[in-house]
């Protein structure tokens, strides 16, 4: 009895995959996946601790793209390659979406369920991260005293001091807005780039002419952008305050931090501020 005929559409069999290599996979290789899942250490015996730690270093893992991505921003808008700049905000935008979404894991710790490993940390604390320090100085974020903590890591530290003494992320599209014909004054272009970004009131003024025009306009959309990414780091600050209050209350954090009532202050700053308040005159 004769076979039916395959249609010409049927799926083939898939081969098999080449299984066999001369060292490791090329997959790891290029991922390094064993060196990535053997990092991690646990100072307890609580099965909690082993969330909190790689939900922590996936952070760390975030904070380094959106340092890349943000660095690419600042290198663009030096050339005044303002599309280059937008999508990197963009692809940022949803990188800070996931970054966000780690809090999910540690966001309904019970106080006893964060004590039973918290004694692991000591003086450990989020403020110490290295990574964390260059995002917010991209973002005009500056405290030379953020880099105390990293005198005892000379390449960490050289990092963090070339990056506090460069122009932020912001600095670059301020003086973006003065090449594009906007009244910049002199004071606010060459201010000390070492020092936390202020608000000004002549940039808020360029940010309401640029949303009185074209919103389809470059620098409408590259205003959007950075609003998006603001908006997010916004919600970054306020979903780890509410994390820390749902562990530990008001106690002081570890590290010797205020805990809750820093976090509280730092919630409480937009970045980017001209893009919020030009908003209400516009």
């Amino acid at each position: 009895m004769s076979q039916p005929a395959h249609s010409p559409h049927e799926a083939a069999e898939p081969e098999t995959p080449h299984l066999d290599f001369a060292g490791t996979t090329p997959y790891e290789d290029y991922v390094k996946a064993d060196v990535l899942t053997h990092l991690q250490h646990t100072l307890s015996d609580d099965p909690g601790e082993m969330v909190f730690l790689v939900t922590t270093q996936v952070m760390e893992l975030w904070f380094t793209v959106l340092v890349h991505e943000w660095e690419t921003v600042a290198k663009a808008l030096r050339s005044d390659d303002v599309p280059t700049a937008v999508a990197a905000l963009k692809r940022s935008v949803r990188e800070l979406e996931a970054l966000n979404a780690s809090w999910k894991p540690l966001g309904q710790l019970t106080p006893a369920q964060f004590n039973s490993y918290r004694s692991a940390l000591g003086e450990g604390s989020g403020f110490q991260s290295a990574m964390y320090r260059r995002m917010e100085f991209l973002l005009g974020d500056k405290s030379a005293s953020m880099l105390v903590p990293h005198r005892g890591a000379p390449r960490v530290h050289a990092e963090l001091e070339k990056a506090l003494h460069e122009p932020s992320l912001y600095d670059e599209v301020v003086r973006l807005l003065a090449r594009r014909g906007h009244a910049i004054p002199e004071s606010v272009l060459h201010r000390d780039v070492a020092q936390r970004y202020e608000h000004s009131d002549a940039v808020e003024a360029a940010w309401q002419a640029v949303y009185s025009g074209d919103q389809n306009a470059e620098l409408a959309r590259l205003g959007e952008a950075l609003t998006d990414v603001a908006e997010l780091v916004w919600r970054w600050r306020n979903d780890h305050l509410v994390a820390t209050r749902r562990a530990m209350g008001a106690k002081p954090g570890t590290g010797g931090s205020a805990g809750v009532a820093w976090l509280e202050k730092r919630a409480r700053k937009n970045v980017f501020p001209e893009l919020w308040t030009a908003r209400s005159n516009v």
